[in-house]
């Protein structure tokens, strides 16, 4: 069995005419230690997928499971970055990873729990800035201090919410680069949530793609079989990753294709069709 497995699972949300289905028939197995990917349009229900996994919300139908249990609320076992860094201005660097480690293992003495938060403070490579405050930090470093809480309450695994998505593109290819040694040092079980392609194959084991919604399902996951480490410049002039690429453009550009062939469809025909909603997608790229 998977260590992660979501089976059959639906979702939607409000009632009657208003409901709108988001998620249709979706099933994912993650092993223990893999980093997978999951790439796509804006508003196809990845964040939703997320907090199932989270427990923050549940399934109308289907399964959720961790590590054969099934999912039935919030836990420290499963660690969550979101693309907002939800840090306590008023705490330090140091404070606000402590403060999750403070309520994870209450039996640790004093000492050793803000040895652990220090120790993860360092990982993300944020010691210096260890009693400065959310206000004197940039944005990357903020989302820094959101993954080193995160590692330290030690989760199971670790559910990244398109966690660079607000950054500039310098600052999100310095995080990638973290995220990518983190990932090799701890071993963690991660879900990275993303509409960046590039950055799905460029940080993960398998990348997935989830159509376009409403109903959306995932499509086939694709091995990054390219060498670890991996560096974007030179991923660039990689066949292989320029194989992977396509195709889950291809998958995702078809995918949006039929949804919009559906809701013209369905649009009045004395009215006109609906106009399309702009997808986030990053595509630029696929020429280059």
């Amino acid at each position: 069995m998977a260590f992660i497995e979501l089976s059959g699972v639906h979702k939607g949300y409000g009632t009657g005419k208003q409901r709108t289905h988001v998620l249709e028939n979706v099933n994912l197995s993650i092993e223990r230690g893999e980093l997978v990917s999951i790439v796509g349009y804006s508003g196809a229900g990845k964040t939703t997928l997320v907090s199932l996994l989270a427990g923050l919300i549940f399934p109308d139908e289907g399964t959720v499971k961790v590590g054969g249990k099934e999912v039935k609320g919030p836990s420290a076992e499963r660690g969550v970055v979101f693309q907002n860094y939800s840090l306590l201005p008023w705490l330090s660097v140091l404070e606000n990873v402590q403060l999750a480690v403070d309520q994870v293992f209450p039996k640790l003495t004093e000492g050793e729990r803000r040895a652990r938060a220090m120790k993860f403070v360092e990982m993300v490579n944020l010691g210096p800035a260890a009693a400065k405050r959310p206000k004197e930090l940039s944005g990357g470093m903020r989302q820094r201090v959101s993954v080193a809480r995160a590692l330290a309450m030690d989760p199971e695994v670790l559910l990244l919410d398109e966690p660079f998505g607000a950054l500039d593109a310098l600052t999100r290819a310095v995080l990638q680069g973290e995220l990518q040694r983190i990932s090799q040092e701890s071993g963690k079980t991660m879900l990275l949530i993303t509409n960046d392609v590039d950055e799905g194959i460029l940080l993960s084991d398998r990348i997935i793609p989830l159509g376009a919604g409403p109903r959306a399902s995932l499509g086939p996951a694709t091995v990054v079989d390219i060498a670890r480490p991996r560096d974007r410049k030179e991923l660039n002039h990689d066949p292989r990753f320029r194989e992977i690429r396509l195709g889950v453009l291809e998958y995702l550009l078809e995918s949006g294709k039929q949804k919009r062939a559906e809701r013209e469809a369905a649009a009045p025909k004395d009215s006109g069709a609906a106009p399309s909603q702009t997808e986030a997608v990053r595509i630029a790229e696929v020429t280059s």
